[in-house]
């Protein structure tokens, strides 16, 4: 990731109790950004490209083999089929780098996905991201959190998706959710970025993600995440809104550009374009680039792909012919 990392600041609790949301306003909003008006033909297409290059392809199941994982190094490699990508104007090689931005596992899979993607020449380009901290719930002891972060790391990990305690946000214990992401974010090391998953879905009210937005930043976050993908209510456009929000004063106020990375429930194309609308509309276009946005996803990139056939063809794929 390019530019000046995000190291954080001293916890400041004014400023955090001087949150408070529009429920109203923001719901208005998001109204308002998903009925923009439609992207057609080759722009449609091209910003269908810049989403598969925001994507940490992910797979969090309880069955990942080393072979799972390796077919998905090899998906995040050549995302799109060649001879789609063909009829658009584009090839595989270094001039245009279509790949997508990570891959995403659980710890133990780390290994797998280096060496799959150093066989394939890829390991400078796609990143290995890792889940960790007691992955969904983060209800284990810090201790046990904190290791797993390092087994990560050690096993070449270079991003790290921690979830914070969601019951330090609803009980407002914020200086010991600072306390536990600014070591969470020591055990990274200098190499490994830290992306905070919130879990938007299951902290109350939009002003507490606000506020954990805020703890996590100042924590010294290089990502907020919305969610593991596992809540009943994971990545909507009102919990970004308020992600974004947030990101955007602390730019203003500190000086660092913290990423937004929408997880769980961004399945359809359209659901990737309205994202990018609301990175373009609330943060500018220096967001929109893998540095600072990403989608958390396993199955979006089959609907972009077919969004991509259909425009190239003009007809809609059989259901079987872009799953992984």
């Amino acid at each position: 990731m390019s530019g000046e990392r995000n190291p954080g600041c001293e916890l400041d609790l004014g400023w955090l109790n001087s949150v408070n949301v529009n429920l109203t306003a923001v719901n208005e909003l998001a109204k308002k950004l998903s009925s923009f008006r439609e992207l057609k033909d080759e722009y449609r297409a091209a910003w269908i490209l810049k989403a598969m290059t925001c994507i940490d392809l992910t797979t969090l199941a309880g069955d990942d083999t080393q072979s799972n994982v390796s077919r998905l190094c090899f998906k995040a490699a050549k995302p799109v089929a060649e001879d789609l990508l063909d009829e658009l104007g584009f090839e595989y090689d270094e001039k245009y780098p279509i790949h997508t931005a990570a891959v995403c596992v659980y710890p133990s899979k780390v290994d797998d996905a280096i060496q799959t993607l150093k066989k394939m020449g890829m390991a400078d380009r796609i990143k290995v991201a890792s889940v960790a901290t007691g992955f969904p719930s983060g209800q284990i002891p810090l201790k046990t959190r904190l290791e797993e972060i390092r087994f990560a790391v050690e096993k070449g990990a270079t991003e790290i998706d921690i979830v914070i305690d969601r019951s330090l946000v609803l009980v407002s214990k914020w200086e010991q959710l600072y306390q536990e992401i600014q070591v969470m974010k020591e055990a990274c090391g200098s190499h490994a970025h830290l992306k905070a998953i919130l879990a938007t879905g299951e902290l109350g009210t939009l002003d507490n993600v606000y506020k954990a937005s805020l703890v996590a930043m100042m924590a010294g976050s290089d990502f907020i995440k919305t969610s593991t993908g596992k809540e009943s209510v994971n990545a909507t456009l009102p919990f970004g809104i308020v992600m974004a929000r947030a990101i955007r004063e602390y730019h203003e106020k500190m000086g660092y550009k913290v990423g937004l990375k929408p997880a769980g429930g961004v399945r359809s194309t359209k659901d990737a374009l309205n994202w990018l609308i609301l990175i373009k509309e609330l943060l500018g276009k220096d967001w929109l680039n893998p540095e600072l946005f990403r989608f958390g996803a396993s199955g979006l990139l089959g609907d972009l792909e077919s969004s991509l056939y259909q425009y190239v063809t003009g007809k809609f794929p059989a259901g079987y012919e872009f799953t992984m």
